[in-house]
């Protein structure tokens, strides 16, 4: 089974071509690894962080970066259980609201959401989905 990490190219130059000045809503699916994974030399490599603990500190690092720009949580919950669908694919499931897709571009462009908040995203997550709807 293909893991999901980051967009591809096809998959972001699809994005791009999409209006870019109407709200959007991001649904995110995760599925964490069970330790961390950080890079050597990066501050938390070695400290036995869980996936779930890295996704944390990613989220709260990536809304703060964001919450200028107008984005914010739209909908978060626990999980409780699959009804459809194979059991324990996800542990996360929420949607972000962008005021347009440029606020969600300049997010991933910005040098401290890459610097700081991304390398903790790619140590927790072992797999995801990132579903673009109109807002």
């Amino acid at each position: 089974m293909t893991a999901y990490i980051d967009p591809s190219r096809e998959n972001w130059e699809v994005f791009k071509s999409l209006p870019r000045d109407r709200p959007i809503h991001m649904l995110n699916l995760i599925r964490f690894r069970d330790l961390a994974e950080y890079p050597e030399g990066h501050a938390n490599h070695g400290k036995g962080l869980t996936g779930a603990e890295a996704y944390a500190i990613y989220l709260e690092e990536f809304q703060k970066l964001v919450a200028d720009d107008g984005a914010a949580m739209v909908w978060e919950a626990p999980l409780e259980c699959v009804v459809t669908g194979p059991a324990g694919e996800w542990d996360e499931a929420f949607v972000m609201g962008y005021p347009n897709s440029a606020a969600f571009m300049k997010m991933v462009k910005n040098e401290d959401y890459v610097r700081d908040a991304l390398p903790h995203r790619t140590a927790a997550v072992a797999d995801s989905r990132l579903i673009r709807f109109a807002g």
